[in-house]
């Protein structure tokens, strides 16, 4: 309950840092999802009196992003595969929403599209916050883990708070969730479907 009344706290007072933070553990282990945080602050932002930028949120959101991943990648790298798998099939992980077969899928998402997976599992809704576990246990260099990390969620927070921002005049607050999720994960699937093709043709570009 505490953690509840916390979450709830950090949405009535959204200001920049609360979104980092918010969004620094959406990305992490702990459940906790990304639509609750960006469409709600880009909806605000479209007040003509608010104080935030969506611009501002989109960068702060990514940055907060970026922390909960890479509590995700260090861990994986620092305790590796055995310690993994064994606090994903312990109580505390189901509790987190975690179990082995999420975290296995993960690591299939990562192998069969290498680095790029880092970028194309932000956008996916099973596999985003679990994406940097097998980019650590990898060994993923950290470069080139942060970049395609900061692309993917800067995509999806893209996404997430264009929504936010273009339904500010067309529905009320208390039906924005709803919207969200249905909006989010058709135009993630869509984003997944672009940037595969842009892969898929940068490679046929450097294999000619």
């Amino acid at each position: 309950m505490q953690s509840v009344a916390f979450i709830q706290w950090c949405l009535d007072h959204l200001n920049y840092w609360t979104i980092a933070l918010l969004m620094a553990i959406e990305s992490s282990f702990i459940p906790f999802p990304s639509e609750v945080v960006v469409p709600p602050a880009a909806y605000r932002a479209a007040a003509p009196d608010s104080p935030l930028s969506v611009v501002l949120i989109i960068v702060f959101a990514t940055i907060g992003a970026d922390i909960g991943a890479m509590v995700n990648y260090w861990l994986a790298r620092w305790l590796g595969r055995p310690i993994v798998y064994a606090f994903a099939n312990s109580r505390i992980g189901h509790l987190c929403l975690i179990d082995a077969q999420k975290v296995e899928r993960a690591e299939a998402y990562f192998d069969e599209h290498g680095a790029m997976g880092t970028f194309l599992g932000r956008l996916v809704p099973a596999v985003r916050q679990l994406i940097s576990i097998p980019a650590g246990l990898a060994r993923m260099s950290l470069g080139r883990f942060l970049l395609f990390t900061t692309l993917g969620a800067g995509a999806w927070n893209t996404v997430l708070a264009l929504i936010g921002f273009s339904l500010a005049n067309v529905v009320p607050e208390e039906q924005l969730m709803e919207r969200v999720t249905a909006y989010s994960h058709e135009l993630g699937y869509a984003m997944i479907a672009v940037a595969v093709a842009v892969v898929a043709y940068l490679i046929y570009k450097a294999r000619r």
